[in-house]
């Protein structure tokens, strides 16, 4: 089966280099060889990928090209950044080769980006910057006109920072928080042209402060579009176990899910997007314990509060079990 017919398909390593000292670039093919399906910009692919004891299955955007010559590229290119704790950016950190095999999905076109907007302003953030410089590179070919900020710690520790500048020239603002400071974000969003939208993508605080900011300047919340990075993974996490309806015990991992740990043990399960978004692995809670950890986008913050439902392919016990109604 080729992989413009299959959601998941064999794949290779063709390429890898160092971004940064925590970020790699990897550049994955078909194993046979065959074209990959077109990627819109904003798009992500799932890896599947690890021993066959405790496989990973992680997301990541797709780069595309860095420059506006060519067409599509024979690979999908993606950046990863290493984690702290040993999970699976570590693995593929470790063990990531040219050569090395993999399962790949087609691409997932869950953060979008519009046409004919007035104006647009891309906001980054770290490893945020992966789906957003195809958006750059999209709006420059558009000749839309945009603006755009790229937070981070200094820019030795930015991936694609030259590239950003390259392309996007005076439009884009470089922001090294160990130089400046944290941006004004409301400075920032005050700045911007009426009927501006905005495109972000880092961590779940700075994303809800711009939300935050927006609400407050009365924009409207369709004006802001977001992607958080890794809600499902952080480096504090600790394993837990789940209790099924059944009464078999399952073994989540710190660098694991709940979906992840239940497919790994043949439990039937149901899920799409595998980022809290969707809500297809919304799963009912027999006893939450000491409580759920809700990374999801999907559910009302009064939904969250009743504890009796979570998505289980980011969300996570507080405590160290949980009961949920799934056999």
């Amino acid at each position: 089966m080729t992989a413009a017919l299959s959601k998941y398909f064999d794949a290779v390593v063709l390429g890898r280099r160092n971004l940064t000292e925590r970020i790699i670039e990897l550049e994955i093919g078909a194993a046979d060889g065959s074209p990959l399906p077109m990627a819109e910009a904003g798009s992500h692919i799932e890896l599947r990928f690890g021993p066959a004891g405790g496989p990973f299955h992680r997301q990541y955007s797709v780069v595309g090209r860095l420059g506006l010559d060519g067409g599509p590229e024979p690979f999908r290119r993606i950046a990863v950044q290493r984690e702290d704790r040993s999970r699976g950016s570590a693995y593929i950190h470790s063990n990531f080769r040219i050569g090395t095999l993999l399962r790949i999905s087609r691409p997932i076109g869950s953060f979008r980006l519009s046409r004919n907007l007035p104006h647009v302003l891309l906001i980054a953030a770290g490893i945020g910057i992966t789906p957003i410089l195809p958006m750059l590179r999209s709006l420059i070919i558009r000749g839309q006109s945009f603006s755009m900020l790229y937070i981070g710690a200094e820019k030795a520790a930015m991936a694609y920072a030259d590239d950003v500048l390259a392309l996007g020239g005076d439009a884009v603002r470089l922001h090294e928080t160990s130089r400046t400071g944290r941006p004004d974000l409301d400075d920032v969003l005050a700045s911007q042209p009426p009927g501006t939208h905005v495109y972000i993508c880092g961590p779940g605080p700075m994303i809800d402060s711009v939300r935050a900011i927006a609400e407050a300047r009365h924009w409207h919340p369709a004006r802001i579009r977001y992607e958080v990075f890794n809600a499902a993974h952080r480096p504090e996490d600790n394993g837990f176990r789940v209790r099924l309806r059944s009464g078999r015990f399952i073994e989540v991992g710190a660098g694991t899910t709940i979906l992840d740990a239940l497919e790994t043990a043949g439990v039937d399960t149901l899920s799409d997007c595998r980022r809290g978004e969707c809500g297809l692995c919304l799963t009912d809670v027999l006893n939450a314990r000491e409580g759920i950890d809700h990374r999801d986008s999907y559910l009302t913050t009064t939904e969250r509060t009743a504890a009796d439902q979570l998505t289980i392919c980011c969300s996570r016990a507080h405590g160290t079990h949980i009961d949920l109604d799934i056999d």
